[in-house]
């Protein structure tokens, strides 16, 4: 395998040269530059990137964990946290940790070996604090990204309370009085702070709080069809549905369309998340929009301040405001 020493041999310059035009260190006589590039390519060389990690103890990478990379949000936020990751010169090493513990603890052990520069992680609805712990230890700087808790860290999110608590209340204006929700997972942060906003709407429009109209369960497409099915299968079935994710929208659509059930003439339908191009649907599906990309590029913004050493006062919660798009399936007119 060729050496800089080989380079530099080939191209009668110094070691040093080489170095310089590799790594961009010191600027170089564009003819001289030309010859060394020349005696990169003759003799094939490549530099050892891990080798020069050691020397300058960084990796020049980033390591991303999220708990469920296919889902549209998380794809946008993976978007936004690479896009600042490449634009600052390091390299993305992205995990899927699929909901699962396990999957994330070895997720954020294997990254740590790799001796990444930093960190974001979108944990799981079950996530051990002491892996996050044991990661922010060994001294690797951490945001939390989406699904924010109590951990002493640097953490990006969306406002989840009170933009459901508004979506309940415009159901509750169209004189809606019996709202179900297909809540999904509960160990899930988003999905709790989501469930409290629902919960103080009602409260605060004088309507009571009935269990049975709180699907809990999986959060999964299929568990929630299933649920919505047995729902609007009893005696009373509400007049009106909200979703709190993307996987509990696509599984309350599947239950009410497989009951025949008119949207909004028979329920009215909501959903915080759901999935892209809401306003293609007909009727169009009334949403809360979360910004995913921003709170990629977000999280991955307050990293690099706190590796680079510009961030140094304690941690920060960054909250970001969602969107709400009324559409025709609350009631409203197109």
């Amino acid at each position: 395998m060729a050496t800089i020493v080989d380079v530099a041999r080939l191209a009668g310059v110094s070691t040093s040269t080489v170095s310089h035009v590799i790594n961009a260190t010191r600027p170089v006589n564009p003819r001289t530059r030309e010859r060394v590039e020349d005696a990169i390519r003759a003799t094939g060389y490549q530099r050892d990137s891990v080798a020069r990690a050691l020397r300058r103890s960084r990796t020049d990478s980033i390591g991303l964990i999220v708990s469920d990379v296919a889902q549209p949000a998380f794809a946008e936020m993976v978007r936004g946290v690479e896009h600042e990751a490449t634009k600052a010169g390091y390299t993305l090493l992205l995990a899927n940790s699929g909901e699962d513990p396990a999957l994330e603890r070895r997720a954020l052990r294997v990254l740590a070996e790799r001796k990444v520069d930093g960190l974001v992680v979108a944990p799981v609805g079950r996530s051990e604090r002491a892996g996050l712990e044991a990661v922010r230890a060994q001294g690797i700087p951490l945001v939390v990204m989406d699904r924010l808790g109590a951990l002493p860290t640097d953490q990006v999110g969306v406002e989840n309370a009170d933009p459901m608590g508004e979506l309940v209340r415009h159901l509750v204006g169209h004189g809606h009085r019996r709202i179900a929700l297909a809540a999904g997972d509960r160990a899930v942060a988003t999905i709790e702070e989501r469930c409290r906003g629902y919960r103080e709407a009602l409260a605060a429009s004088g309507i009571g709080y009935e269990d049975e109209l709180v699907l809990w369960g999986s959060g999964l497409a299929a568990d929630t069809r299933a649920r919505v099915h047995e729902l609007f299968a009893g005696p009373q079935p509400p007049s009106a549905l909200v979703a709190v994710s993307t996987e509990t929208a696509i599984g309350s659509l599947q239950a009410l369309r497989a009951r025949e059930l008119d949207i909004p003439g028979d329920v009215a339908f909501a959903a915080f998340d759901g999935f892209p191009y809401m306003d293609l649907f007909r009727p169009g599906i009334t949403a809360v929009t979360q910004p995913a990309y921003e709170i990629g590029s977000t999280a991955m913004s307050l990293l690099l301040s706190r590796m680079d050493g510009t961030l140094t006062s304690r941690h920060r919660s960054i909250r970001l405001q969602p969107e709400l798009t009324y559409r025709e399936s609350c009631g409203c007119p197109a």
